[in-house]
């Protein structure tokens, strides 16, 4: 398959890379319905371990099957599939080469006491990516926990292995703990910091939530104020998160969070098609729905990237 002109314009940032870790970006983004556009959306199926299984798939049971989930991102015609490790391990040989998987290595999970700290435990290991024959590892950090310190070390490890071994990584870049605020959570100032904390650990992929325009750190408003940045719209929040993702230079994907309506969902998709973002990586809004509401959902962000929507 030859990469088109935008996918090899992509894959020339990467200048410190291995053809490996060039290769499997490449076929992620060469996968799909959206393959040599250099837009993305990916399906994570993490949540079961985050929220636990009824709160995650009774709302369609079908998605209790691991199986339902590589079958959808194939036929949605998505870029990859991300999960924890026992989920891709039982599918990865039904599903061979079919679609491109990235392996999520760290989770947490919601059983954890308030008191215990905003932290992932490693589940999963590059070893485990390369057996599956996964694209990518994907790590979540949390910038703002007391623990940040002790996720920066481990993915820095971890990247560097992977890296070495011809696997891309993708960093969950999760402002949330100790030092933030709620409302400081998605917060256009912390959301665009994280961004720039998972590129300096070496991200080949961001994952980032959508921001608001609230400023929680007092220095940055100053600045933010003073430089008149433009964040009021959130095609102008997600252009300001691209320039701190290396100005563009990194792949940076958004997060779509809890289940909402169709229509706030595609707002957020042209969002992030207008402020140059790469594109979304959409979990319980497509799974927690039925298949054909799911597909239907998935086919028409496809045309919204394409921009024809």
């Amino acid at each position: 398959m030859r990469a088109t002109r935008i996918v090899q314009k992509i894959l020339a940032n990467y200048e410190g890379e291995t053809p490996g870790v060039k290769a499997n970006l490449c076929r992620m983004l060469m996968q799909g319905k959206l393959g040599g556009t250099g837009k993305m959306i990916i399906l994570p199926v993490d949540q079961g371990f985050e929220h636990g299984p009824a709160r995650t798939f009774a709302a369609n049971p079908a998605a209790y099957d691991p199986h339902y989930h590589y079958q959808l991102a194939l036929d949605a015609g998505l870029n990859a599939y991300a999960a924890p490790l026992g989920m891709i391990e039982a599918g990865a040989d039904t599903y061979a080469g079919q679609i491109p998987t990235i392996l999520k290595v760290n989770s947490a999970n919601s059983l954890m006491s308030d008191t215990a700290g905003k932290n992932q435990a490693i589940t999963g290991s590059v070893d485990d990516a390369l057996r599956l024959g996964c694209a990518a590892i994907g790590f979540t950090i949390y910038p703002g926990s007391d623990c940040a310190l002790d996720m920066f070390e481990e993915i820095s490890a971890m990247r560097e292995e992977a890296a070495a071994k011809g696997i891309a990584t993708v960093i969950w870049s999760y402002p949330r703990g100790e030092a933030i605020t709620k409302d400081g959570e998605t917060g256009v100032d912390v959301a665009a910091y994280a961004a720039q904390i998972a590129a300096l650990l070496g991200a080949h992929i961001i994952k980032i939530k959508l921001s608001t325009d609230h400023l929680m750190l007092p220095e940055a408003k100053k600045v933010y104020e003073d430089q008149k940045i433009d964040i009021a719209t959130q095609a102008a929040r997600v252009k300001h998160c691209m320039q701190s993702s290396f100005n563009g230079r990194r792949i940076v994907v958004f997060s779509g969070g809890a289940k909402k309506g169709a229509d706030s969902v595609y707002d957020d998709a042209r969002a992030i098609r207008d402020g140059g973002g790469n594109g979304s990586i959409i979990g319980r809004n497509s799974f927690q729905r039925p298949r054909d509401e799911a597909l239907s959902m998935l086919s028409k962000l496809v045309d919204i990237y394409k921009g024809k929507a």
